[in-house]
């Protein structure tokens, strides 16, 4: 696709994939400057930048977080943390089952486990 199509899939400017090529955030065009062509690797990079820019991540930050390879870090509550890998955000993954999955792991971690119910044996 042409830049022009990746800025309307992407509901960026032209102007902002520039720069976020230029700063490495997306890589850089197939086929060179005169005949550059994007694909699905350029949107999801795009869309990950637009997604880490909402949740409040400065640019600096992001550039450390998808570096580190560690996953990204996005706080829930006090005291609890999910590490998303980054190349999942703004990806087109379907949520629920990991929210069902996750939800399950933290009640597991954070609930109170209740003991197994000991067999009595009847007097007889």
């Amino acid at each position: 696709m042409k830049l022009d199509q990746l800025a309307t899939i992407t509901d960026a400017t032209v102007r902002q994939i520039r720069f976020l090529i230029a700063e490495g955030f997306v890589p850089s065009p197939d086929g060179g400057r005169t005949y550059a062509s994007y694909d699905d690797k350029h949107v999801r990079a795009i869309r990950r930048f637009q997604r880490l820019k909402a949740l409040g991540f400065p640019n600096a930050a992001i550039r450390i977080l998808l570096d580190a390879r560690e996953g990204v870090p996005i706080p829930v509550v006090e005291g609890v943390t999910l590490i998303v890998a980054s190349e999942l955000i703004g990806g087109d993954l379907d949520v629920g089952p990991i929210v069902e999955r996750a939800g399950a792991r933290l009640r597991e971690a954070l609930g109170k486990v209740r003991p197994k119910a000991s067999k009595k044996r009847a007097a007889g």
